[in-house]
């Protein structure tokens, strides 16, 4: 019957075209119904303000949305690129597998198994561009084996740089790809691919560049990994796999994707990638946490080596196919659930944000009107205050228990000084917050602050990144402190409501373990527009052995101080 089927392409297709409509359509739907989730705000940010880089991200999320967000002013817009270029690919995904004789029915009901391809079929995040323009690498290099074309490498050049415009992970593609054909390298056309895709991407480079390149020092510096290995982030990856690739069937997918034999060079590149990206993120989990959502890009390959694997034995069993049935009924349950806003689902951590938030947005801006909204627990909310009151005045202090981000960059900050801002965070502060506001996401403690006074964008470079200490151990650190704003600033404290004070900070994670003091003299510090000046401070080692982050920070009252440099390793032996 299945051959008789595949011997007829229109009758083949069809359940495919029915099943991609029903499959955009939903996600539409999703896209719709939902409230923002707290970093499709954050991106949205991006959008507004265009750019060649963002921080530690590419811009291609923000051209997504800003195409649809300019289309339709609402969630759906915001959403709507994603939306297509989803279904586009899972298509893609067909005509790949389609030579290899794969059943129509284990292909809707495995696309529609893995739980990670629901959630980036709605949800616009550097992800949603990255699954799609993988599909079309995948896509176009399969024409690419059976064809050596200019065209075709042409093509594939552009891709690759817009793989890498969406998310960096595009490059492990790209990397294992390669290794898994050599051969590549003694095509002509080959090079034309590679000159084609480094153009294209030159402008990210050199935006990185110009800033000092902001990604490559989050990656090496800026990830603190003071709180060392604990082997319950590599379990929390291994299960949060199986979690994303069908709480049911997800077992099943990566015995029959990690044990599919190589028959030609388009598997190979299967392989490969499949068992490259999970080992990589997996090795990751040695020193860094590793979200689980980082592995996007493998569920593909791993995806079609299942399909390639079941055509080859003709599997069709039974059990499986209930099993697959069940997992599939339990993701959408859940998904009505969240387009429902069911109570249950509303307790659940992760999906939270979802909710609550316009509301919250409102309220907010009653009490704050045209002012800027200072919040210090993180980029999501402020995000959000801007996306849902279309005012561009929720501003993200950079804590010096958070990251830094694109609000270190943008020039908010710069309008921000000296004037009244409305201070909003999660515990009440005496003496700055004096009402409160209280709605479904939540309850916030605001304040008004008069003459604010921050110093996010002032660097300040030091010579180490690693030091070895005794305890109680004196050092003295010569500091090179950068007014990169567009105007003069001082540190005096003559004249000023909020007093400013450099502080050095040992942190173990996000817990401080001692904060020291710089002397007054700090204060006697000006400097112009891109001026830099030399200071020397007296740090003490901690008294407890161990591994710190060790950062300077500028506080200024009440915020609790920001990250003004990179983050020393030090240790107290």
């Amino acid at each position: 019957m299945q051959a008789t089927t595949a011997n007829n392409p229109m009758r083949y297709n069809k359940p495919i075209w029915y099943f991609i409509l029903g499959w955009t359509l939903f996600n539409a739907m999703q896209a719709y119904t939902l409230e923002l989730h707290a970093d499709e705000a954050y991106y949205w940010m991006f959008a507004q303000k265009l750019d060649w880089g963002y921080f530690y991200h590419p811009p291609m999320v923000a051209l997504f949305i800003k195409i649809g967000d300019t289309l339709l002013p609402n969630e759906l817009g915001l959403r709507l690129l994603t939306v297509l270029s989803n279904g586009l690919a899972i298509y893609l995904l067909w005509l790949i597998l389609k030579r290899y004789q794969v059943s129509a029915k284990w292909f809707m009901l495995l696309v529609s198994g893995i739980l990670i391809f629901h959630v980036y079929g709605f949800t616009s995040t550097p992800d949603a561009p990255l699954f799609f323009f993988a599909v079309l690498f995948y896509y176009c290099y399969q024409k690419y084996l059976d064809q050596d074309s200019w065209l075709t490498a042409f093509a594939i050049g552009i891709i690759v740089a817009c793989l890498l415009y969406s998310k960096y992970h595009g490059v492990l593609l790209v990397g294992f790809t390669l290794l898994s054909n050599l051969k590549l390298f003694t095509r002509k056309t080959f090079y034309l691919a590679l000159l084609t895709g480094l153009a294209v991407y030159t402008p990210h480079i050199l935006w990185q560049m110009h800033r000092g390149f902001p990604a490559v020092n989050y990656q090496l510096f800026e990830r603190s990994s003071a709180f060392g290995y604990n082997i319950s982030i590599s379990i929390t990856y291994i299960v949060g796999q199986l979690l994303l690739g069908g709480v049911f069937i997800s077992w099943f997918l990566f015995y029959k994707g990690f044990s599919t034999k190589i028959t030609d060079i388009f598997t190979r590149a299967l392989v490969f990638n499949v068992i490259g990206t999970f080992g990589f993120f997996l090795l990751n989990t040695l020193k860094v946490n590793v979200q689980p959502h980082y592995t996007l890009i493998a569920f593909i390959p791993l995806l079609c080596l299942t399909l390639i694997s079941f055509a080859r034995q003709n599997f069709n069993a039974k059990w499986f196919y209930r099993l697959a049935m069940a997992n599939l009924i339990l993701i959408l349950a859940l998904r009505f659930s969240l387009m429902l806003g069911t109570p249950y689902i509303k307790k659940i951590e992760a999906l939270k944000s979802y909710f609550g938030f316009h509301e919250w947005a409102n309220l907010v801006h009653q009490k704050a009107g045209n002012a800027f909204v200072v919040m210090d627990e993180g980029f999501q909310n402020p995000s959000k205050y801007s996306y849902y009151t279309r005012s561009l005045k929720g501003f993200a202090y950079d804590s010096r228990v958070y990251g830094r981000t694109m609000f270190d960059i943008w020039p908010m900050e710069d309008s921000m000084q000296h004037q009244r801002v409305y201070v909003l965070l999660k515990n009440q502060v005496p003496g700055t917050t004096t009402d409160s506001v209280k709605c479904e996401a939540g309850t916030w403690y605001g304040g008004w602050v008069d003459d604010a006074r921050t110093y996010q964008k002032i660097a300040i470079d030091t010579k180490e990144t690693a030091i070895k200490a005794k305890p109680g151990q004196k050092f003295e650190f010569d500091l090179t402190i950068t007014n990169t704003y567009p105007f003069a600033v001082n540190f005096t404290n003559a004249g000023y409501k909020h007093p400013v004070t450099l502080e050095a900070c040992f942190f173990v994670h996000v817990t401080p373990i001692s904060i020291q003091q710089a002397d007054s003299t700090f204060n006697h510090i000006k400097l112009q527009k891109e001026e830099s000046a030399h200071y020397k401070i007296a740090v003490t080692a901690p008294m407890q052995k161990g591994t710190f982050d060790l950062f300077f920070s500028l506080r200024t009252e009440p915020f609790v101080g920001s990250k003004n440099s990179r983050i020393i390793n030090f240790t107290v032996e």
